[in-house]
């Protein structure tokens, strides 16, 4: 595998957890927990490549809607695994990150949440991003309102305001303003278990990104999967607007 080319932001939508489960007649908690497992081994594997960012969507704003039972395992889970490997992270010089509508998350979830970013924020080896609560839309909403928060905060007298008004929002101004502000936008975006859209995943980040997508479900997923998946990256002539990248 040529090592000059390795994709430096990976994106992952993790599906297929509770087909796999179905599949292995277990229960829908049993997938879910052989999932949060998975995030070790691709975490470990894309350190090993050369990969730089890894960014996971955990759990979705649609995630809401399924069973009441199954969001408080999810949730269950991730504070679990939160806690259990917190110490490693350090330990593997990996910054944890999150991005999302963390305020709405239950209180002890995000207090565990914050209380591992704190303690990995000086890892400077890897970052590993949880998006948690999260949706490509409510982001880019969620920034819209900040910036207009901020005009409006500014009190501009009306009489100050030229004549024809300037765009206060451009494309760099919505960036500066999303949950991923501080990161680069992905490279290459893999989806586990056969599915073919991005369903609401990191909408603004992903207009170049290429996208990967692998038939068998996350919990099946192997460190021979993501290489494939790097490999088949190395293989495309990236064309951003035109120009070829380098």
């Amino acid at each position: 595998m040529n090592q000059t080319s390795v994709p430096h932001h990976v994106a992952i939508i993790p599906d297929g957890n509770r087909r796999w489960a179905v599949q292995h007649m277990l229960p829908t908690e049993a997938g879910h927990k052989v999932g949060y497992d998975k995030v070790v081994d691709i975490v470990r594997a894309a350190k090993t490549v050369g990969i730089k960012v890894i960014t996971l969507y955990a759990f979705s704003t649609e995630n809401w809607k399924r069973p009441k039972s199954e969001v408080q395992t999810l949730m269950g889970l991730t504070q679990q695994y939160l806690l259990s490997y917190r110490q490693q992270l350090i330990d593997e010089n990996i910054r944890l990150q999150a991005i999302g509508n963390l305020q709405s998350l239950p209180e002890s979830v995000k207090e565990t949440l914050d209380a591992t970013i704190e303690a990995t924020k000086d890892c400077q080896g890897f970052d590993l991003v949880l998006c948690i609560n999260y949706g490509g839309r409510d982001e880019i909403v969620r920034a819209l309102n900040k910036i207009i928060d901020k005009i409006i905060a500014q009190k501009i007298d009306p009489k100050q305001i030229p004549n024809p008004i300037p765009n206060p929002i451009t494309e760099q101004t919505i960036s500066d303003h999303l949950d991923t502000r501080l990161l680069p936008d992905p490279d290459l975006i893999i989806r586990t278990s056969g599915e073919k859209r991005l369903s609401n995943f990191l909408l603004w980040q992903s207009s170049y990104a290429e996208v990967y997508t692998e038939a068998v479900s996350w919990p099946d997923f192997t460190s021979e999967h993501l290489l494939q998946a790097v490999r088949d990256y190395q293989s495309r002539e990236r064309r951003l607007g035109g120009r070829i990248a380098t």
